[in-house]
């Protein structure tokens, strides 16, 4: 098989998959975590540093409400078993600036989390399994739309970066911003951010130092993104209002 295909073929087969990608990444976590680096800090000012790595980690959420909230119905979705999907070729808005918006934005997310041990040899170690594990996928993507949109493909990406943006490039998005469209589709993002903290937060505070006493910031951070991932949750499955013709 070419490397071309092979690239390809590979890349589909991450997409498939992308959603599992952060388990891998627990090991070199925990290991951070119990290193000498980690354990001999100051633990004073944990909470205050914790809530700059969650800021981080919701810029990069930010950037994916941007890109879903002015997309239409068939593109940039979560689909997994049906591989790739793209009615239409988005170049206006958060495409108008970068070709993998979304990715950006899981980048931005994975840094926030990986910055919480305030270790730089594991920030390093998310860059470059984030690089190497979505290259591939970036790859796939685009030879699908290559294929599907020719000429116009080709245009777009001759004058959009791929991943660092490149702001003088922006054009207003084509839909209107659609908040329902955001809640239906980033719901299990936002708690899985919560999640991630908290679950960051608890293990170094009742395995690193012995204190089984809850956290009220963190507890609360997780309870309520636990509230609003279930309220969201039941109204996509069993409700039309979070639906949006077109979206």
């Amino acid at each position: 098989m070419a490397l071309r295909e092979e690239m390809e073929r590979t890349g589909n087969w991450l997409f498939r998959w992308r959603s599992y990608l952060p388990l891998a990444l627990v090991l070199p976590t925990l290991a951070a975590m119990h290193h000498p680096d980690y354990l001999n800090q100051n633990r004073g000012g944990n909470d205050v540093w914790a809530l700059v790595c969650l800021t981080v980690s919701l810029v990069g959420l930010a950037i994916r409400v941007i890109t879903v909230g002015h997309v239409p119905r068939g593109t940039s979705g979560r689909n997994t078993r049906e591989g790739q999907v793209a009615e239409v070729l988005n170049t206006t808005g958060m495409y108008s600036l970068v070709r993998h918006p979304l990715y950006l934005g899981n980048y931005v997310i994975w840094l926030g989390i990986s910055m919480f041990c305030g270790i730089w040899w594991l920030i390093v170690i998310f860059a470059l399994a984030f690089w190497l594990y979505y290259e591939r996928i970036m790859f796939a993507e685009e030879e699908f739309l290559r294929r599907k949109f020719g000429e116009a493909y080709l245009a777009w990406a001759d004058a959009t970066p791929a991943f660092f943006p490149r702001w003088s490039g922006w054009r207003p998005p084509a839909l209107p911003f659609s908040l329902r469209t955001v809640l239906r589709r980033e719901y299990p993002g936002l708690f899985a951010i919560c999640a991630s903290f908290f679950a960051l937060e608890a293990y170094q505070r009742v395995v690193i130092q012995g204190d089984w006493r809850p956290n009220p910031l963190w507890t609360g951070i997780f309870l309520g993104g636990l509230v609003v991932f279930v309220s969201l949750r039941f109204l996509k499955r069993n409700t039309m209002f979070l639906a949006v013709e077109g979206r």
